[in-house]
């Protein structure tokens, strides 16, 4: 690894490795486009399967979903790639050796399920097939079209979908707790200006 995803940063107690800009961009573009992509998830799916209307919103709201799915999957593997090419900034010290690890367990249950989401979702609307974005392309499908297949893996799609979100409660449960009640630098490896700089 080459070390080049961190910046160290000098605070009057010592030196804060963080993030560099590259992987904070990275991360805060997912972060925007899962703000959009859950809310967006839900009301469509209540919209269509709840009350059964299926109009241009609906239709609409499902091309969105789509299309930010697949943006995410880019993403995500890109950010990978850039994390284990380019290594990571070292734990805040003040981190105990069971908390490391279950940061790592997080962070990388996070990546597998920021990549499963998006792929059962293609897959799901590849077996139905329902590959067309706002009336304009389609997406080329995966498989075969297989309706009863395609509700199985858009079952586990959104199974997936809620444990990723359990996920990221707990990621974000930690980093305002250890910046709340630990009052350490976790918080500021990915967000500098909430270094603690005393």
């Amino acid at each position: 690894m080459h070390g080049i995803n961190k910046e160290t940063v000098s605070t009057t107690s010592g030196h804060v490795e963080v993030y560099s800009p590259t992987a904070r961009m990275l991360h805060w573009l997912v972060v925007v486009l899962l703000l959009i992509q859950v809310p967006v998830g839900f009301y469509m799916a209540y919209r269509g399967n709840v009350l059964d209307i299926w109009d241009g919103l609906t239709n609409n709201m499902y091309s969105a979903h789509k299309l930010v799915g697949l943006v995410i999957l880019a993403l995500v593997v890109l950010r990978l790639i850039y994390r284990l090419s380019a290594g990571a900034p070292e734990h805040e010290p003040t981190i105990t050796h069971w908390q490391r690890v279950i940061s790592r367990l997080n962070h990388w249950g996070l990546y597998l399920l920021l990549i499963i989401v998006p792929v059962l979702g293609y897959l799901g609307i590849s077996y139905f097939p329902a590959l067309e974005i706002f009336g304009g392309f389609h997406l080329p499908g995966l498989v075969a079209p297989d309706k009863p297949m395609a509700e199985k893996v858009l079952f586990w799609h959104g199974i997936a979908a809620f444990t990723l979100l359990a996920l990221i409660a707990l990621h974000v449960a930690a980093a305002l707790y250890h910046y709340l009640f630990r009052q350490d630098n976790v918080l500021g490896r990915m967000l500098p200006q909430f270094l603690r700089r005393t």
